[in-house]
């Protein structure tokens, strides 16, 4: 398994040159396909004071929009000729503006997704719906620090969260180039209970099994989370671990019908200070 095909989320300006520094450098190492995406936000008609439309503010606007996306494919395909990686653009015109939602259909015939993590301090307009990356498309997002800056680099360690669940299986084995890739993984497993299968502390054990068979050096972690929440314990552990990547399953519950982000989920999105990669 490699990422032939990677989509890379450009969702503003502000954001795009930090992504691409990761980006760019990781398809090239992978061999990939990229493809650079954005969206706007259609201009919303106004009417003037005096009862008539406002064309020309409209027709600003409009130009406005035009000249982002202008300089966004620009900037993308200058960066991406420089990498020698092999690209193609898409741009979308809607009304949310949402680059993540606009990307939907383009991630679900790609291998990997890759978008910035959002700024808690940021406007809105520079933030995207990255559940819906996850739980719309059924396909592997690697999300990036919004702290991060310089060029992306081989990935050494990689922590994998692990429960047994699905959602974890899934994570691992859609990971499993960046797995080769970094040569080592450790298996951490947080609270692990007694089973008539396994025992406690040997959870993880046929997942770390399967993985060396790979050629992938792994071992087994099991913390108990003491007071301390899940999302905390796995922080702790990637720090303490010297990662420079996290693997883990995407977890959500169903509200009206729309998936969102359970807790762990949505705290590690909140304060991850390492590459994630998240599958559901």
């Amino acid at each position: 398994m490699t990422y032939k095909t990677v989509l890379v989320i450009l969702q503003s300006q502000v954001d795009a040159k930090r992504v691409l520094d990761f980006a760019l450098p990781f398809a090239a190492r992978h061999g990939s396909h990229v493809i650079g995406l954005h969206a706007e936000a259609l201009p919303m008609p106004v009417v003037s004071p005096m009862g008539g439309p406002a064309i020309d503010f409209n027709t600003a606007l409009q130009e406005d929009t035009l000249r982002r996306h202008q300089e966004l494919k620009r900037f993308f395909g200058e960066r991406a000729e420089a990498e020698g990686v092999a690209h193609e653009w898409r741009s979308y015109d809607n009304v949310s503006g949402d680059s993540a939602v606009s990307g939907i259909e383009s991630a679900r015939t790609a291998d990997l997704v890759i978008a910035l993590q959002n700024d808690p301090d940021a406007d809105s307009l520079r933030s995207s719906d990255l559940e819906a990356l996850l739980f719309r498309t059924g396909r592997p997002l690697l999300l990036v620090p919004y702290t991060f800056s310089g060029r992306s680099e081989p990935f050494k360690k990689a922590v994998l969260a692990w429960n047994g669940s699905k959602e974890a299986a899934r994570a691992v084995f859609d990971a499993l180039p960046l797995l080769r890739e970094a040569g080592r993984a450790e298996v951490l497993s947080v609270d692990a209970r007694d089973t008539m299968d396994q025992d406690a502390e040997m959870a993880g054990a046929a997942i770390a099994q399967s993985l060396a068979r790979h050629g992938i050096d792994v071992t087994l972690s099991a913390e108990q989370s003491n007071g301390l929440s899940h999302d905390e314990v796995i922080a702790n552990h990637i720090a303490e671990a010297n990662a420079d990547l996290l693997v883990m399953g995407a977890f959500g519950r169903s509200r009206l019908a729309e998936f969102v982000f359970g807790g762990v989920t949505r705290k590690m999105l909140q304060s991850m200070t390492t590459p994630t990669l998240l599958s559901h």
